[in-house]
């Protein structure tokens, strides 16, 4: 066999060259021209300068697209649901023009309470015809992934069943930001979620008063989740790492799972804040009357003002300051509703002049730090509605803005170790954000 394919070889020249090629002769002539003009077009040395240049514009015609007049097939339409938004408000932004579906959505149980489930940011889906109605309809139930599906079937009937949403995803974003005025002004500018502002607050009240504490210049970084479904963002998730730089000082944390199995905020030397008292068991209240001697608004006499009001509208909820139990949920004489919660420690806290308790207040149930235990009100004795917060030591009334609090053990050796090692990406995140932000300034 090799012998045979070495001859076949030998004789392929010959064979070229005797049998006729008019393809090959073709290619050889049109390739070498070509190398001429190339060449010559190339060549060096040539002298250019007499060659006119002359732009050519030429008008060409509009492609002509071709639609078809007699389709009924559905548009896609996709909106977010904003703050305050109605199932009407929806199908004007869909352009759904359609009373029979309206209707039908909510007149069922389960139309109903997908629309009571309605949350901003979450995304809506809708298949609507040239005319307005609708072909199907999928509005998301609450932040679960669940979600009510309306359609027409073959025969044009509206029927209604659950399906499951888009499968949702977590990503990791970053945002710093620089007080000028507030807080709230700050990560608005920033790009902040409302809810993770809010978290920020709530996490670093242990250490910071952002009634009287935050300074013009202040400065913060924040790592956190964002839930994102079908390319939008859905909600904010936790904050995953917080540096705040207030008055010169720094603050850091960074979430953590501690020895006891559960995700505490740790600072940079291992302490945790879980434990730790709040200064204000509202978020982004006033100071209307201070620890101290005072002139009684009701009585007109001077007296011992035992505790530290915050002005903040009816109905605003009233967090826990810490960790405890309920020792009181009711009514006491000038207080009005009163909230007293037992801590460690002999400590307790005093909740007064409520509008009204959170649902299964009663004596001993178990509080953490941030359950919600009451709403701002004015029963009692009260000239408008606002929060008469207490602290007491062994039963004695201390100033809540000064006294000092006990903090969280903090870790030991090893743990601190092991902490420093598994958190190094989270906080080396807020160099690169402390640099983007010295940047841009």
């Amino acid at each position: 066999m090799q012998a045979r394919k070495t001859t076949i070889l030998a004789e392929l020249p010959a064979q070229l060259l005797t049998r006729p090629r008019p393809w090959l002769l073709a290619s050889v002539i049109g390739a070498s021209l070509m190398g001429v003009v190339a060449a010559t077009a190339v060549a060096p040395g040539s002298d250019t300068a007499g060659v006119v240049v002359r732009p050519v514009v030429e008008t060409l015609p509009t492609p002509r697209v071709a639609i078809e007049s007699g389709s009924d097939l559905p548009f896609v339409h996709s909106e977010r649901i904003q703050a305050g938004d109605t199932l009407q408000s929806l199908f004007r932004r869909l352009n759904i023009e359609d009373s029979e579906a309206l209707t039908f959505l909510s007149a069922s149980n389960e139309g109903k309470q997908a629309i009571r489930q309605l949350r901003a940011g979450r995304s809506v889906t809708a298949m609507v015809h040239v005319d307005g109605r609708l072909s199907s309809f999928n509005l998301p139930m609450g932040n679960g992934e669940q979600s009510l599906l309306v359609e027409r079937d073959e025969k044009g009937s509206l029927q209604l069943r659950e399906s499951e949403a888009a499968a949702q995803s977590t990503l990791v974003e970053m945002r710093s930001g620089v007080i000028r005025s507030s807080l709230y002004g700050a990560t608005d500018a920033a790009g902040l979620p409302d809810s993770v502002a809010t978290q920020m607050a709530e996490i670093f009240g242990t250490e910071i008063d952002f009634h009287t504490d935050l300074r013009k210049d202040d400065r913060f970084n924040v790592v956190y989740e964002m839930v994102y479904q079908d390319g939008n963002a859905v909600r904010a998730g936790r904050i995953l790492a917080a540096e705040f730089i207030n008055q010169g000082k720094r603050h850091a944390v960074v979430l953590y799972r501690g020895p006891s199995g559960k995700e505490q905020y740790y600072t940079d030397d291992g302490r945790s804040l879980r434990q730790g008292f709040l200064r204000s068991p509202l978020e982004f209240s006033r100071v209307s009357s201070s620890f101290g001697r005072r002139l009684h608004p009701i009585s007109r006499n001077w007296r011992d003002h035992k505790g530290t009001d915050f002005a903040a509208p009816t109905g605003t909820p009233v967090k826990a300051t810490s960790d405890g139990t309920v020792d009181f949920a009711a009514t006491q004489r000038g207080y009005g509703n009163i909230v007293i919660l037992k801590h460690r420690g002999n400590i307790s806290t005093a909740y007064a002049h409520l509008h009204g308790f959170a649902k299964g207040m009663r004596k001993g149930k178990e509080i953490s730090q941030g359950d919600i235990i009451g709403y701002v009100g004015s029963t009692g004795w009260s000239t408008g509605p606002h929060l008469h917060y207490e602290v007491r030591i062994n039963g004695i009334a201390l100033n809540p803005m000064t006294v000092a609090l006990p903090m969280a053990d903090s870790l030991n050796t090893k743990e601190l170790a092991a902490f420093r090692r598994d958190t190094a990406d989270l906080r080396n995140r807020f160099a690169l954000l402390n640099y983007e932000l010295a940047s841009a300034n």
